[in-house]
């Protein structure tokens, strides 16, 4: 009468098949995590993207100007430290300004950013080059006042003229407290 079980053959083939299929397993798992994690980090530049045209939005709607140029930053998000960059470019549809933003996780990934977003800005609004509300830059003195000196009460709502620095201002020319 024979034992029942398995030979050492049999221990031996079903052990290399093992083998042969966990690291293949593994190794999907492994990618698996990696691209969660690329998601993850992808969304988080999305959203500080939407941050930063947002911010500019509040700045375009306080201020009632635009200015065409490159702006770049840095801003922690989630306890980390997320590397944007502004281009803002007037188009040939007149009112219309194209605002690209990048966003990366260190500033040697300018090149190849985690996400970059294309936006609008419509309105009637004028190109200023020193920030200042249209109604001030035609003035004549250098205090930055009109013709007769007074200045003017449209714009930042801030007694020098000069944009908005924060979220904060801009709220607090709005007449938004906290």
């Amino acid at each position: 009468m024979r034992a029942r079980g398995f030979t050492l053959v049999e221990v031996m083939v079903a052990l290399a098949i093992v083998a042969i299929t966990l690291p293949a397993l593994l190794m999907a798992l492994y990618q698996q995590v990696d691209d969660a994690a690329y998601l993850r980090d992808k969304t988080l530049a999305e959203i500080v993207a939407l941050n930063k045209l947002t911010e500019m939005r509040l700045v375009v709607a306080s201020t009632r100007n635009i200015k065409a140029g490159k702006d770049s930053g840095e801003q922690t998000f989630v306890d980390r430290d997320w590397y944007w960059w502004a281009e803002t470019t007037a188009t040939e549809a007149g009112k219309v300004f194209r605002v690209d933003i990048s966003v990366a996780l260190s500033e040697e990934r300018r090149e190849q950013p985690l996400f970059k977003l294309t936006a609008s800005m419509f309105g009637d609004l004028a190109i200023d080059p020193d920030g200042l509300p249209p109604e001030e830059s035609d003035g004549g003195g250098a205090d930055g006042g009109g013709p007769d000196g007074g200045g003017s009460d449209a714009g930042s709502g801030s007694d020098s003229g000069t944009p908005p620095e924060t979220i904060e201002d801009i709220g607090r020319s709005l007449g938004i407290e906290g």
